[in-house]
């Protein structure tokens, strides 16, 4: 998938736990974890608003896009 969730380095850098965020952002632990493995397959303006909130960061913090190597 072209669309790598960098949320794991984020949370590393803030020294934040994935529970305390999940918390934080009304999100279950569960959800939180497909998100931050890159297995989700949308995610809502919302909660990427809340995220960015509580992490003090941008979107762009937490998503990158990598091209496909395949033609």
């Amino acid at each position: 998938m072209p669309i790598i969730v960098t949320l794991d380095v984020v949370l590393a850098q803030r020294k934040m736990k994935q529970g305390d965020l999940a918390e934080r952002v009304d999100l279950t632990l569960a959800n939180l974890s497909i998100l931050k493995t890159g297995k989700a397959r949308a995610i809502r303006f919302s909660t990427l608003e809340a995220l960015c909130r509580e992490l003090d960061c941008q979107p762009g913090d937490l998503l990158r896009y990598e091209p496909d190597s395949t033609p």
